[in-house]
């Protein structure tokens, strides 16, 4: 009787130390507690802009009616600064229609925590501070436009071409694996 016991114990305690590592593998890859600690950087050149050492190839006077960008640049439609949800979070965010017809939403020095699965969303609800904006932005409209390139820099996500940007109001830091907003900004128009 012992020994079965001895056996059925020894057996428990395999099985328990199993579930146990997958338990710890499940967790480490569902909630990826490295990333806190894992900066990446992006720093792209805003869209359209043409760098040259020498004259500009736009006279002065040639600009987009209200905007004071070139013709041939782009014009900021809407901006705002990102305010903090789950994460801390700062930035600028700008609505940018560029000499081509299409549109751009660009993050300006955006500094972030890093997460599992993190998308730049353009949405249209509206930015709440603290808690209360944590969860909103899925309630409506939005539209993702692909996970988010670096969690520090500044960075372009091209709008698909059927998106009509008057539509949306807000820009957020979503991590669509826990359906939550690190940060986000409410649009204001130029």
């Amino acid at each position: 009787m012992g020994r079965v016991r001895k056996a059925l114990r020894g057996r428990l305690v395999a099985g328990g130390l199993v579930m146990a590592v997958a338990v710890v593998g499940f967790g480490l890859y569902w909630f990826q507690p490295w990333k806190l600690w894992q900066d990446t950087t992006v720093d792209e050149a805003l869209p359209g802009a043409v760098a040259s050492s020498g004259p500009p190839a736009v006279a002065p006077s040639a600009t987009v009616a209200g905007s004071g960008a070139p013709a041939d640049g782009p014009s900021t439609l809407a901006s705002g600064a990102l305010v903090s949800h789950e994460h801390a979070t700062s930035g600028m965010v700008k609505l940018l229609r560029l000499a081509d017809g299409s549109h751009v939403v660009r993050l300006e020095n955006l500094d972030t925590s890093n997460g599992p699965d993190l998308r730049v969303w353009l949405t249209d609800a509206p930015v709440k501070e603290g808690r209360d904006g944590w969860h909103v932005f899925d309630d409506g409209e939005y539209v993702s436009l692909g996970r988010l390139k670096g969690n520090k820099g500044s960075q372009n996500y091209t709008l698909p071409d059927d998106v009509d940007p008057s539509r949306y109001t807000s820009v957020s830091i979503w991590c669509d694996r826990f359906d939550v907003s690190f940060g986000a900004a409410e649009l204001a128009r130029a």
